[in-house]
């Protein structure tokens, strides 16, 4: 299969490049690689588009609003109306289903809303593994770089490995429904991380309204289609962690 994949320098493109590309033929746009999705050449003829290229993140959406909304929303209109005719995987977020509380969350509201029929919404939960961007919490986590913790959150972690699997399983079946949630179903408080890692010197706070409480993904469609997760995130702190 010929696949145009958007992103494909990011933490999950780079993974997914090395996931898929013994299997398919893949074309890949990136910023990095001189492709900005608001003005390049879109003329490919590929029998699938995943679409993984955008800014991500509540906080720093807070400060770049605009921003956010030229690089998730306009950039996926002008992609979904070239691919109108063509099936399309792209990256949604867990936030989309909370959209009023940051801009990062409504532009990934708004891209379901503007996606054409042929295509599904991946509402990733919170994805870790390596690779990750730095400012997210495993990663900061690891390198020992928290200053504080959210004690009222909760967050289901899936690992970019699984995350890789669930992906693959989807293009290899037509899901009908719009949205899908991908996670591992499981959600964590942020506290049993520092109780797992013996972690004692951190200030905790109670979250802000701009992020969810929880964002436990229903993993009910990729169940039935035999996938499931398989890297415990607290076995994976573990094992990553430099005591």
């Amino acid at each position: 299969m010929k696949i145009l994949l958007t992103g494909s320098e990011g933490f999950i493109g780079q993974n997914l490049q090395s996931f898929l590309k013994d299997e398919h033929q893949l074309i890949c746009l990136d910023k990095k690689l001189g492709n900005d999705l608001i003005n390049c050449d879109l003329d490919y003829d590929v029998d699938l588009v995943i679409h993984l290229a955008g800014l991500s993140g509540v906080r720093d959406s807070l400060d770049n609003p605009t921003d956010y909304w030229i690089n998730n929303v306009v950039t996926s209109h002008r992609l979904f109306d070239h691919f109108k005719n063509v099936r399309i995987l792209y990256a949604s977020s867990s936030t989309a289903s909370e959209p009023w509380r940051n801009p990062y969350a409504m532009s990934k509201y708004y891209m379901e809303k503007i996606a054409p029929k042929n295509s599904l919404g991946m509402r990733f939960t919170t994805v870790y593994g390596p690779g990750a961007r730095e400012s997210m919490l495993i990663p900061k986590l690891l390198k020992k770089d928290v200053s504080y913790i959210n004690v009222d959150h909760f967050r289901d972690f899936i690992h970019v490995e699984d995350l890789m699997s669930a992906i693959k399983i989807l293009i290899k079946n037509n899901v009908k429904d719009k949205v899908l949630e991908i996670g591992t179903g499981k959600s964590i408080n942020l506290l049993d991380l520092l109780y797992a890692l013996n972690i004692k010197e951190i200030e905790k706070r109670m979250g802000t309204m701009f992020e969810r409480k929880d964002n436990k993904a229903d993993v009910n469609i990729l169940t039935n289609l035999n996938w499931k997760p398989q890297i415990d995130l607290l076995n994976y702190l573990k094992e990553n962690y430099d005591n």
